[in-house]
């Protein structure tokens, strides 16, 4: 595949999954043996991507917007950087619900086959969000 079909796999992956949240026709858009490297404990496949999902979206409700900042190719490898906007409407890794927004940035990493994602890598501001949603405050400023 071209670098530009590479991304434009890319494109209606991140549409497809994380903008919609579509759990429906993901074999569209990814391969049926689709790896999520930065998911622990999620094994391979389309059954597994789809409970992420719905996780993932118990989360916020659908509240959220996406932006792809970049895309960049070479050949069958992708690298977006996005930057995402969730208002915390559900409990999210122990953290309950506050309805608090955070807005972060995210790079990601795909290797695409035959038209569709079939490895997947995410590096995001983890701390940036817990930050912004409270369960990691920042330290108090002395007054010199």
């Amino acid at each position: 595949m071209s670098a530009e079909e590479s991304k434009a796999a890319v494109g209606r992956f991140i549409e497809h999954v994380f903008v919609k949240r579509r759990t429906d026709g993901l074999s569209e858009v990814a391969t049926s043996d689709f790896v999520p490297h930065s998911w622990p404990g999620v094994n391979p496949g389309l059954e597994n991507l789809k409970q992420v999902m719905e996780k993932v979206a118990a989360v916020d409700k659908s509240d959220h917007s996406i932006k792809v900042e970049d895309l960049f190719a070479e050949g069958d490898k992708v690298a977006a950087r996005l930057t995402l906007h969730v208002v915390h409407h559900g409990d999210f890794f122990g953290i309950p619900a506050a309805g608090k927004e955070h807005t972060i940035s995210e790079t990601h990493i795909f290797y695409v086959r035959d038209g569709k994602v079939s490895e997947h890598w995410r590096d995001a501001d983890n701390l940036g969000m817990m930050k912004q949603l409270g369960a990691f405050p920042a330290p108090e400023k002395k007054a010199p």
